[in-house]
Order: structure tokens, then sequence, then C-alpha cells
């Protein structure tokens, strides 16, 4: 899940029912300083999304830094959020670490067009041709042929995979296009270049990008991990819960789903004084706080420059002011035109948090949006109203916009849900349920078990500990999974049954609108064993 934007975020990005009335230009907007007000505009978002905590970090040429917090770090306590209190920035990592390797390629210990197979031998993909083309620019750009969020079971939700096991899976990972063909979003090909940080510097990811990003970045409280918090300014995870599926309902606390393993891809913890000086470093082609070169300006505009097509439109509407022309993926950066002007930012999406990053260079303006709770409205309806109001353009009402958006794609969920509850599939189990149980295995994921419960089965993937519950029969030799942790996804089980006996499991999540993270439909689970 580290750090993209989710569907079921999506669904929950209003709390209002009723679409909005045609947008209206907010009173703010006549303001000359572009951020007077912005406590108005910051309590507004947070009001119509019901989110308890926000924290913001705003560079501008010529001007004081903006680090500040809104809120509460939790529902039900009184701590604020302050410019220190850590959030989970989750994909905004990947920048971090692709700074990790230009400083590496500045050094000459390696460069971005040499195969990935030089420094990791043991790294293979699906193809053997892709295995031996693949160089270290292309791990970070979203074009190897995996479908989109492939693996992200191995590193999503909390799971006991190591980094090793997930590239060791990386090869029985099928691709549904070409190599380098086309865009499709993955975190598994960052966590294998974090494994190549560790092979080349003989060190850590972890203590690579803390002594040579984070810190000569001067980001003094960020840490690359979730395990190496260790102070209590932290922000709580908060999501709708209670509804009719993951996202509607109210808002709740929601326990961390995070572990170790996928940090070079979404595992950095940082206040919005950190995030400050990262705009910084960024806007400054790599210089530090003291003037010196963290990485060199030639490496700055590696990491900015388009690689990968995300999509075209016919640019902005009425309707869609800000929507662009062209967008493209970079190293660790989305690269896109907002408004006339170009923009490279990124988002951030964690179990209860969303964050995002953006930045004008031609202005030397840079924000990010640190949120505590999953709604799309906050994270990035304010990353969108700043941008406006830095750069002078028209006043738009993104509040009013996702708004719109969020309920309408709640009233689509609910309906498809409704057909699937009266659509349950018709025949069951076509064996004696004792004959289900056993040990299934997949090769890049690992283990499932199912056993028997009292008078049913009951299923736990073996490395993800929110995976287990009761099985529920669900058409011919399907269940469907009840997972006994409400804030993850269940899924549908489908057993392949030969001469009475089930030897195979597939699977896919059950809903339609869960995030793309979950991944079961690359899942082929073979029986090894009763």
């Amino acid at each position: 899940m580290s750090g993209f934007i989710h569907r079921r975020a999506l669904l929950a990005s209003g709390a209002a029912v009723g679409l909005a009335a045609a947008v209206a230009r907010p009173a703010w907007a006549q303001a000359a300083d572009p951020l007077a007000d912005l406590d108005g505009l910051v309590h507004a978002f947070m009001a119509e999304f019901g989110t308890p905590g926000v924290a913001l970090a705003v560079v501008r040429p010529g001007q004081p830094d903006l680090t500040q917090g809104w809120g509460v770090r939790k529902l039900g306590s009184p701590e604020p959020v302050a410019p220190d209190t850590l959030f989970a920035v989750a994909s905004n990592t990947k920048a971090m670490t692709a700074a990790a390797l230009a400083i590496l390629v500045d050094e000459g210990k390696l460069s971005w067009d040499e195969p990935v197979v030089r420094r990791l031998p043991e790294f293979a993909m699906y193809d053997p041709a892709t295995t031996q083309a693949m160089t270290v620019r292309d791990l970070l750009t979203h074009r190897s042929g995996l479908p989109l969020g492939a693996g992200d079971l191995m590193i999503w939700p909390t799971t006991t995979h190591t980094r090793a096991e997930v590239v060791h899976g990386l090869r029985y990972l099928a691709p549904v296009r070409g190599f380098r063909t086309g865009y499709d979003y993955d975190n598994v090909l960052y966590v294998t270049a974090g494994q190549l940080i560790e092979r080349v510097t003989g060190t850590s990811w972890e203590s690579f990008v803390t002594e040579r990003v984070l810190r000569p970045a001067g980001m003094a409280h960020a840490v690359p991990a979730p395990s190496l918090v260790s102070t209590a300014d932290i922000a709580a995870r908060h999501a709708r819960l209670g509804g009719p599926v993951y996202g509607m309902g109210e808002m709740r606390v929601v326990e961390r789903q995070e572990t170790d393993s996928f940090a070079p891809a979404g595992g950095v913890q940082a206040g919005a004084r950190d995030m400050a000086a990262w705009l910084h470093i960024q806007l400054a082609r790599g210089l530090g706080p003291d003037g010196k070169s963290v990485w060199s300006e030639i490496q700055s505009n590696e990491m900015w420059a388009p690689q990968t097509l995300i999509g075209t439109s016919a640019g902005p509407t009425a309707d869609e002011p800000g929507r662009s022309l062209f967008a493209t993926y970079a190293l660790g950066w989305q690269v896109f035109d907002w408004r006339g002007e170009r923009v490279v930012a990124h988002g951030g999406a964690m179990n209860g948090q969303l964050t995002a990053t953006a930045m004008i260079p031609g202005r030397g303006v840079g924000i990010t949006v640190l949120t505590n709770a999953e709604e799309v409205g906050v994270q990035n309806g304010l990353r969108n109203a700043l941008l406006d109001r830095l750069m002078g353009a028209p006043a738009f009402d993104w509040a009013a916009y996702y708004r719109n958006r969020g309920q309408t794609r709640r009233e689509a969920a609910l309906a498809t849900l409704k057909a699937a509850d009266t659509g349950k599939p018709v025949g069951g189990p076509t064996a004696p349920l004792a004959r289900y149980a056993g040990l299934y295995r997949d090769p890049w994921y690992g283990d499932l078990e199912v056993r028997r419960d009292g008078e049913g089965l009951k299923v736990a993937f073996l490395k993800t500990p929110a995976f287990q519950g009761p099985l529920e029969p669900w058409g011919p030799d399907a269940f469907r999974t009840r997972f006994t942790d409400p804030t993850v996804e269940d899924a549908v089980l489908t057993f392949a049954v030969k001469r009475g006996r089930p030897v195979e499991v597939t699977a896919k999540a059950f809903s339609p609108l869960a995030d793309f993270s979950y991944d079961f439909q690359h899942l082929k689970f073979k029986r090894i064993g009763a």
C-alpha cells in the first residue's frame, strides 16, 4: 500500500452527503498574501473531511519557511500536531532512495544504465531477457512490464517477508506487457533498489539513507523505517470504519500496518520541518543547508527527467482546471504540467495516513501536506489549493471538487455492494470440508494454511498475520474470507479439485474497489501437504 493513492481512500474523500452546487470562489481568494488566512483554509478542509490532524511545509524564495501543525495527533487525545510530529511519508520515500543512488552515481560506484545483475547476481525477473536488460534506472521508473501492484502482498499489510525474499520472489511474477512498453506502478523494484544500495555500499539502506541523504539535507528528526521511531511525537492512523466497506463509516483510530522490509519504497517517517528541508535541497539541486553538495546538479536533472509516460489528456477544463496535458514518471518523482507550469511531485499513502509533496521549480516553491487520515480530499485538495495560491491562479473550490468526487464513488461502491449481496454464487464445496484442509504454497508469496474450525474452515496466510479468519462457502469450491482484522480487504479463494481432492488455490479481492496492493489475483497456491 506504500505510498500511492488508494482506490479505497478515494471512497473516503468526502464526509458530506449530497452533491455540491457549482464551485464557488472561497473568501480567502481575495487575499493579497497567498498564505493569508491559512488557518481558515486548513480548518475548512479538516472539517469537511473529518481529518483529526494536518501538518504543512511551505518554502518560498525570500520568505521564512512555514512549518506548522493543526489539530490533534490522535482522536480522543489532546496532544497537538506540531512541526516535528512524525508522519509516514510513504511513497515520498522513493525520491530519497533515488537520491541515495544518485550519490553513488556521482561517486562513480555505479551508473544509472548498468545492468542490475552486475551488482545483484541473484536478481531475476520472470523473463530471462528482462533480467539481463534491467538497469538501475529501470528499477525506479515503473516500466518493467509487471502488472500494477505486483508482489505487494510481500510488503503489505504487516508481513514477515524479508527484503531478500522480496527480491527472490520477483522471478515468479509474470509480466502483463513488454519490458519498457508502458507504465504500471510497483513497489517491489524499489525494495530491490534498496538491496542494491546495501550491496554497493556494504551498509544497510537505513544507515546509508540516514547518513548520506536525510541528515545532510537537514532532516534532523526523520527516520528511515518504522521500527526506528523512538519519539512519542508521532501521528496516529485514522480511517473510516463501520460502514459496508473500509473507507465508509465513522473516523476511527486504526493500527499501523508497516514493516521495515518495504522501507526503500515507503518507510521514511518525517515531520513538516523535515520536509521543508527536503524541499530546500531539491529546489537547490542537491545543495545542503551548509552549502555543500550532497548530490550534483547533473544528478538532480537526471532525477527530474521524465522516463515513462503515465498519461495524457486534452488539458484543463472549467470543472478540472488543474488537469494536466501530460503526466510522466521520472526517478522517484512524477513530473506534470499544472496550469501551464512544470510541477515535480509525489504522493504517499499508508493505512491511516496520506501525504503529498509538490514543487514548482520555476518559482522556487515547494509544499508538503501531511495528514493522519485516509482522506484524499485533504491530501490532494489542500495541495492543489496551495499550488493555486502560490501561483496566483484563479481560485477554485477544491474541497467541493473532492466532496463531489467522493460522493460519486461512494454511491458507485454501494451499488456494487448491493449487487454482490444479492448475487452470492450458487453452489458450494464438491468435496468434504476436511479435504480442503492442508498447506498450500505460492512461489513468490509463501504458504497458506487451511484447517478445520468446528463445523467449518479457517484460513491463515502464514506471512501476513492480519490475513486470518473463517471461510464462508461462496460458490462451487470457492470460499470468501472473513478476516478478523476489519482494516484489511477480504478475498475469494477458489480451489481446483481433482479426483475429489483440492490441489490448487487461486484468489481475488472480494471487493472490486480494493486497493491494488491487495494483489490476491497474482497468487497461485499449490498443495504441498495435509
